[in-house]
Order: C-alpha cells, then structure tokens, then sequence
C-alpha cells in the first residue's frame, strides 16, 4: 500500500483516540489498582512479526488500546499509593494533548515562540508559588533526575571555575577533585546524576541521618570543616521514606561557610513551601544554589516533567548551551530554552505546566498539600491502630511507612510485611508498595494523587486492614488488643 494510500483520517483517529481515553479516565475510580497481565503477557500481546505494510490509524489504535489496558496501572486513579507519583490531572492531560497535536519543537524562540513564551511565564509562576528568589533560571526538564543532573552540571562548572578551571571547554581530566557532602538516605536518582556528571556514586561523603533519614547538622558541620577545595553539599526536602526534612538553616550556614554549593533534591517536597501548613518544614531553603523538583508529582501534569531551577543563571547557562551557526539566538534579554536543558530537540513540556498552575492556582496547589497530608496521618492512624501493625515515622508530610508483624522477629517481621503487600496488590482495591528502611522491609504509602480524598484514604486503609487479617490468621499469630498502638513512632525534624 502506498504511503499516500495510507494517510489518517485525522477526525477519525483523534475523535477514536479521544473517547477510548475518556472510558479509562472514567472507569479509575473503580478499576482495579493492580495491573491485571504480567509483563511476560503484555510481551505476547503487544508482539508479532515485524510490520511490512502500513495498516488504517483507527485500526492500530483500537490494537493498542485494545492490547495495552489488561498491562495499566491505575496510576492516576484514587488510591494509587505505590510511588511518590501524581495523577495525570485532567487539565493538564488536555494540555498535554494539545502540545502533542502542535507538534512543537522546544528548541529555541524561532522554531516555537509560543512554546518558548509558555515556559518563561509558567517558570516565573513556579518560582513564585514556591517561594524562591525570583531571578532564578529554570530548565523544563523530564523529571527529578534530570533536574538534578542539570543542577549539579551548574555546580561543577561554578565550583570549579572558582579555582580557575573550565569544566565545559576541558573536562574532568586534570580538573581539582570535587568533594561531594550527601547524606546517607539521599534518594537514589541523585546519586545517579552524579554517576552521569562523572563525579561517581561512590565518591562522595556520606553523612550520618537521624532516625527521619535526615542528615544530622553536626555530622554534616564535621565533614564540612574537613573539606578542602571545591565542593558541593546535597540536601533533601521530603525524604522519600518519611517525608522528613533536612535541617537547611544549619546545614546551609556549615556549607555556604566553606564555600560549598547547595543542592536540594525536592522532587516532592519542594512543594511544601506552597502549602501555608507545610511551608514550615523547608523553612531556610530558599538559601540554595539550585533546587530540582518535579511537576508530575505533586502540579499533577503528566509524564515527563520537571524542573531545574539554578540560581546562578551564568553557571546554568554554561553547563547546558548548546551553539551552532544555524541555532537562532535570542536577544540578549530574553529567555532561549535551549540554554537550560540538556536537549535540543524536545516536546514543549511548558505548555502543561502552564495549564495546571492556571488550572489549580495557589490556592488550588496549598488545598491539595494540605489534603493528601491529612489523608496519610489519616491513613496511618487507622492502620496503627490494627495489633501487630507498626507505624515508623512521624507524618510530616504525605509519606507513612509501617511494618506488620512488629513484635515479631525481623525475618519474620519482613515475611509478613511482603505478604501484606501482595495481598492488598493482589486485592486490586488499591496498589502500594514495599521498601527496605534500616534494614527492615516495609509497607509505604504516598499519597499524591489528585484526585485521592479523605474516603479513598480510608477505602484503601480497611483494605490493607483486611489483607494484614488475612496473613496474620495464615500465620496463626496470636490476638492481641485492637488499638494497641505498636513500635515506635520516630519524630520529626523540630
């Protein structure tokens, strides 16, 4: 068939595409929160012979949805509690709709003036809501990876230039060794930027963290006064376990004092700062470098979206340019995207941040903070109240980690807590997750999800309630008191 032959039915397709999107958007809260196939089954229905000829639009998207839904997660559903994830807000899918129908290329002013307008308004929104210095850069990245990564190539270029090297034009070879302070709790993406940047995953001083999985100030102050030479001190808002915060005030008065650049990894709980209840917990860090933080968390845009916000605009500028003869150049005045990204060619991820904070304003952003915080203590208060249930950190923020089986040895303790899990996936009533904290596994739950409210919190609470029941009666563990509150209740940062 010729390609010519082949050509969509643009109405047709879009409108198809449209409304089978619509039935799955209407069907979460009520569709199963667990993947119904395995990825070795979605191989087998997404696999076959290589195309050789062309087939109608319609055709192999009704194929694709068709193949594709038993394999979804209904991560933009209610009670979606396994990662740290936001839901796809409608708003912001709409948008993101849009951008993919336009078609734009981010690259530069002239390529998409409007793409390019989009991100220096929604990046001067961002910085205010947030409540960081307004001059402030800011890359549209993918997520909180890349943010970092961006932030840190600012960094080592910034610390480095500061005794006379020039990283971007000579590379590491030869350069003065960068010591890097992080602590021991730091989430793993960060450590991977570093592996990116060529400073090692490994190389880095690892502070001690508290019981929260903050970084302790005196450790902190004692490895700093140990540094020598350009270095850069990592920091957290919201570690992704406990929610909890480092303490910046300090942290930034022992590092700013030896010179050192500050980073803050706030994929989620940047957004504290937005929320007049929350803000207090990331008092001090507007007093940073650069900070990465995502917007397909907490903003709710879709996936991929994040952003890297530096504030030595010059340092950002130098880590990221790209040049060539036939780039267009901005005025001098005026924001270029492709100084604050690593790509060149990239959709135009500023026209859904753009919609969701005109959509949920600064009010709309605080309410929702505010809600999902109470829905975890919420959360959490019903499922310690359960015998044999443990809840192992103080609900700051959105994140609660608890351990079933807590009076039982820890092999034991762990078996229980996995068999929970399974079950409450298993259920499909609602999905969480599982992690090792201090060497103990655990149940975590993050509430995130824009459309989640007080009554899905408690729907999916009786429901791992249920499922704890259920694999302590297969163990045959002995009865003790309801409401017995178990294990320790680690506090907060002050």
């Amino acid at each position: 068939m010729a390609a010519e032959d082949n050509a969509p039915d643009i109405e047709a397709l879009l409108r198809m595409a449209a409304a089978r999107a619509l039935e799955f958007r209407q069907a979460l809260p009520e569709r199963a929160h667990t993947p119904a196939a395995s990825y070795a089954e979605m191989c087998a229905r997404l696999d076959g012979l290589t195309p050789e000829h062309g087939q109608p639009g319609t055709e192999v998207i009704a194929a694709l949805d068709d193949a594709a839904q038993p394999g979804l997660n209904a991560m933009a559903g209610p009670r979606f509690f396994g990662w740290v994830i936001g839901g796809s807000h409608p708003v912001g899918v709409a948008a993101d709709w849009l951008t993919g129908a336009w078609g734009q290329n981010a690259g530069n002013h002239i390529a998409s003036p409007a793409a390019a307008a989009a991100e220096t308004v929604a990046a001067k929104w961002l910085l205010d809501i947030l409540q960081l210095p307004p001059a402030c850069s800011v890359g549209f990245v993918t997520g909180a990876t890349m943010a970092s990564f961006v932030a840190l190539a600012a960094a080592r270029g910034a610390v480095l230039r500061r005794v006379g090297w020039d990283v971007e034009a000579n590379g590491l070879f030869g350069a003065p060794p960068i010591k890097v302070l992080i602590g021991d709790d730091a989430h793993t993406t960060v450590f991977s930027a570093l592996q990116y940047l060529g400073l090692g995953h490994d190389r880095v001083v690892r502070v001690a963290a508290d019981e929260t999985g903050c970084m302790r100030p005196a450790a902190f102050a004692a490895a700093a006064a140990a540094v020598t030479g350009p270095a850069i001190a990592i920091t957290q808002a919201g570690q992704i376990n406990t929610g909890a915060f480092d303490r910046f005030p300090e942290i930034l008065s022992s590092a700013h004092a030896r010179g050192m650049w500050v980073h803050v990894d706030g994929a989620f709980g940047l957004w504290a700062r937005a929320c007049p209840a929350t803000a207090h917990l990331a008092a001090g860090v507007e007093g940073a470098d650069s900070w990465s933080v995502d917007g397909h968390k907490w903003l709710q845009v879709p996936f991929d979206s994040g952003y890297a916000i530096v504030r030595d605009v010059d340092a950002h500028r130098r880590a990221m340019t790209t040049a060539a003869s036939y780039l267009p150049a901005a005025a001098e005045d005026e924001r270029d995207p492709v100084h604050y990204v690593p790509e060149l060619s990239r959709r135009a991820r500023g026209f859904a941040t753009w919609a969701m904070l005109r959509a949920l304003g600064r009010e709309g952003i605080a309410a929702m903070v505010a809600r999902h915080c109470a829905i975890a203590r919420r959360m959490a208060t019903l499922l310690a109240e359960q015998s044999g249930v443990a809840l192992l950190n103080d609900v700051v923020l959105n994140q609660a980690i608890l351990r079933f089986g807590a009076d039982r040895p820890d092999a034991e303790g762990d078996s229980l807590t996995e068999a929970v899990i399974a079950r409450v996936q298993a259920g499909k009533e609602c999905f969480v997750g599982g992690a090792r904290w201090r060497g103990r596994w655990v149940m975590r739950i993050s509430v995130i999800g824009g459309a989640t409210t007080m009554a899905d919190g408690e729907r999916a609470a009786a429901a791992i309630s249920a499922a704890w029941r259920d694999a302590s009666e297969a163990r045959a563990l002995p009865p003790r008191p309801l409401g017995t509150r178990q294990g320790t209740v680690f506090p907060g940062p002050p």
